[in-house]
Order: structure tokens, then sequence, then C-alpha cells
């Protein structure tokens, strides 16, 4: 039994338009083991988020394999693909992607309706949710009434709701200033340690990439590098 929570093995994948076919992704081979913060890396075009769309269930790859918490992904049908996205991986967007009308709590709990749970349970786990990334009290604030480091980790918050094991996350500062960078980054670090939690943060950011345990570097749909990071950043800011 593989110790990885994700094994992709000679993945490729390719976009075919009224022009020449894009190989967005060329024989990739990468493993992420359970509980691991790994950064991905490239310029404009790398296959970065072709990648990210792979691991996160929201396309397929043409040939290769995808190996999830031991189950072939690529054998899923369309309706399993859609538990594995709400139910078993986390997202995280750049721009938070929160609904305006909606509270913080209400933002939050959205997954759980999708995933069934009754409307008692979505207000419990959502409040815990909301206090595990420093919000405790702002449950009914409205995402304007929010900063840019609140609105996302309401994000956060939101994308963990369901108990992931994976979170993936797109260029999660890239809307953030340098000190709320940092404390986003603290947070992720925090939730990887202490819940567990295995996650890949695309950032074109070196000093974002520095937060975590692992680097890899995409370019022209293939991987260049993979580095360790021996002294990860490790900062303890103060929720906000």
């Amino acid at each position: 039994m593989s110790e990885n929570l994700i094994d992709l093995n000679d993945i490729s994948k390719t976009y075919y338009g009224a022009g020449e076919p894009v190989y967005a992704l060329r024989s990739i081979s990468l493993s992420v083991g359970s509980g691991e913060m790994l950064a991905i890396m490239g310029p404009s075009g790398s296959g970065k988020s072709t990648l990210m769309n792979l691991l996160g269930c929201l396309d397929k790859p043409d040939t290769g394999s995808y190996i999830f918490a031991g189950q072939d992904v690529m054998t899923l049908d369309k309706d399993q693909l859609a538990y594995f996205r709400n139910v078993l991986i986390g997202f995280v967007f750049q721009n938070f992607n929160l609904l305006g009308r909606a509270s913080a709590l209400e933002n939050v709990c959205l997954p759980l309706i999708y995933a069934g749970v009754n409307s008692k349970e979505r207000e419990k786990r959502g409040r815990q949710m909301l206090s595990l990334v420093g919000l405790e009290g702002r449950e009914h604030h409205l995402p304007r009434q929010l900063s840019g480091g609140q609105q996302q980790r309401v994000a956060i918050a939101r994308s963990l709701v369901n108990r992931p094991g994976l979170l993936l996350a797109d260029e999660p500062t890239g809307a953030l200033d340098t000190k709320t960078s940092e404390e986003i980054m603290s947070l992720l670090q925090r939730l990887h340690r202490e819940q567990g939690l295995s996650v890949a943060i695309v950032t074109h950011e070196p000093e974002i990439a520095l937060y975590c345990q692992k680097i890899i570097r995409l370019s022209d749909g293939q991987i260049i590098s993979r580095e360790k990071v021996a002294n990860p950043i490790q900062t303890q800011v103060k929720a906000g």
C-alpha cells in the first residue's frame, strides 16, 4: 500500500483547438505524500493550471494513471468524480470565489448542502471551520464587510468543511499584500500540520513556495526540477 495520497504516472494532456495541438503536460510523474505540503511553480503556459485541474479531478489526462487514496481516478464516472471534488478535495482560488450576498457562514456551508448534510450539522461544522481559521464572531459578515485576508480565510474554511484529504490552492496569495500573504501561508502551514492535510499550492512567488516542504518546477509541460526545502519558512502570525 502506497504511503502517498497521490501517484501520477506518465500523465499527458493535449488540447486541440483551431491551430496546432497544445501539449499541456508531457509524461508527468509525480507523487504527493500524505500530509505533504507542495509548491508547483513555472512560467505562464508551463502546465501548472492543467496539472492543478487534473489533481482536482476537474479534468482527466489523455494517457497515464492517477491514483488518489488508492483509487484509480481514470475509472471514475461523472458522479464519482463530482463526489471526489466536493468531499475529498478542497479548492482555494486567488479571487476567493465567495457569494457576495451570502454571509461568511453561508459561504462556508455551501459544500455541505451539496453533500446532503442537514442544516443543524451544517451550521455546527461551518462555525467550527470559521473558528479554526480565526474568524469566530464574523459568521454573519458579508464578503464586502471583510478584508481580503479575511475573505481568503472564509474560502479556506469553505474548502475544509467537508474534511478533505487534499487542499489545492491556486495562487492563494495573489490578490493579497505581503503581510496578509504571510498570515494566509502561516494558516495553511498550521492546517497542514494540525489536520494532517496534504496541500498543493500553485504560485509564481518564490517566497511563497518556501513555506512548502517540496517545490516542483514545470516548463513546457514537463517537470524540470524537484527540490526539497531544507528549512521551510515558519511564521506565527496572529489571525486577523
